[in-house]
């Protein structure tokens, strides 16, 4: 099976129509200006470049530059942040570089899970993953009022993995205490940025009334 050729010579990201994950990579490149061919992919029924390009884990976002293939959100959120440098998505100094890594860290493997339980679970999975997320966001809410960004006063790699879940907060059937104001302000300021809108699949656009 022989590659596409237009895989050979553009930058290539194949991601799901609606995916936190995928959403927050192409966030990153909208954040950056980068121009890249978008793969819209169908988990269910992968399309062959998919399969040919990353056979062993075929996951979703998998991003390709000529030669090379890179899967996994966080490690192609930190490659686009160093191919492309400019505007910079993580701080200069080691220790505020430490604080969002173990943030991101954090929210993939802590909240993530429960958007998709919530999207691909059974009912009482939904309902777990509802409440769980809830009770999550509220024990970060010091964090959203802390500063304009997600620990930085400046847009960083964190913003583009926090942003998606907080946009699908209402399609998700999550709905915060008034307490939680400072979320939904920290979400619109996001949201309202044209990076945010170019970073929006079709499907993605519908979530939420903007």
């Amino acid at each position: 099976m022989a590659l596409s050729p237009r895989l050979r010579h553009t930058l290539t990201l194949f991601s799901a129509r609606d995916c936190v994950v995928c959403h927050r990579v192409r966030l990153i490149l909208a954040a950056k200006g980068v121009s890249y061919d978008l793969i819209p992919v169908d988990p269910a029924n992968p399309p062959d470049d998919l399969l040919l390009v990353n056979p062993d884990y075929r996951s979703l976002p998998t991003l390709v530059e000529r030669d090379l293939v890179l899967y996994a959100a966080s490690v192609v959120g930190e490659y686009l942040d160093e191919r492309y440098p400019h505007p910079p998505l993580m701080p200069v100094e080691p220790l505020a570089r430490a604080r969002l890594r173990l943030a991101m860290l954090r929210i993939e493997h802590e909240w993530v899970p429960h958007v998709q339980a919530i999207q691909h679970g059974n009912k009482s999975q939904m309902d777990t993953g509802r409440k769980r997320l809830k009770e999550l966001l509220t024990a970060s809410l010091p964090v959203f009022k802390a500063s304009k960004f997600y620990l930085n006063q400046e847009m960083s790699l964190a913003d583009c993995a926090v942003a998606p879940i907080i946009y699908r907060l209402p399609a998700l059937g999550v709905l915060l205490s008034k307490e939680c104001k400072p979320i939904e302000d920290y979400g619109m300021r996001i949201f309202s940025n044209p990076g945010f809108q170019r970073s929006l699949t079709t499907e993605e656009k519908y979530l939420r009334e903007l």
